[in-house]
Parts: structure tokens; sequence; C-alpha cells
């Protein structure tokens, strides 16, 4: 029986549905305060409709973007999540943000 689209996602039906290992999405956990699914008893991860929406402009932004992890955190100081969800949602970004951070080599 597949799930809702309301229903919330372990970390690994998370990662699967975002195209990412789930270790990933541990990381980003660490690098944007923004990002801060459910734990439950034991640390268990569950992400609501709105983390996905939120992990998928992060991805966006990083992977298809360019951006740098610090260009994700100042796009978001500026212009909030709703614009992380936009862009999950297939939103382009705006060059004056791209250029807010170069892309480096090893930076996921």
């Amino acid at each position: 029986m597949a799930k809702g689209p309301n229903a919330f996602r372990t970390i690994s039906e998370a990662a699967d549905e975002l195209g990412v290992p789930q270790h990933v999405l541990r990381f980003w956990e660490t690098k944007f305060s923004f990002i801060r699914p459910m734990k439950r008893a034991g640390g268990r991860r569950f992400y609501r409709p709105q983390d996905i929406a939120v992990l998928s402009g992060v991805r966006a932004l990083l992977h298809d973007e360019g951006l740098t992890i610090k260009g994700v955190q100042k796009l978001h100081k500026e212009q909030g999540v709703r614009r992380l969800i936009a862009v999950g949602a297939g939103e382009t970004v705006p060059v004056t943000t791209a250029a807010a951070g170069p892309v480096r080599a090893g930076e996921p």
C-alpha cells in the first residue's frame, strides 16, 4: 500500500524520493538549521511533506543549480524557506543569487 501525499516519510523513503543517500540528509541537517525532521524515541527521523518540499529545493540548488552550502544558507537568510520550496517545485534561481556561492570541488 502506497502512502498518501500527507503521510510522514522515514529517512529511507525521503532519500529515495529525493534521489540522495540517507547520509546526505543527515549531513544537510547539520548544515541547514531549517531542516528539522520530527524525531521519535531512539532518534528515528520522520519527514513531514513540508520537510520533503524544502529538501527538494535544497537538493535542486546544490545539485542542479550548482550553489554551495553557503549560497543556499544565504538564499534562505535573504528570501526564506518559501523560496526554497518554490525552487523545489521548479522555479529557477535568479542569476544574482547563483553568484552568491561559487561551486567548490568536493562540496555536496
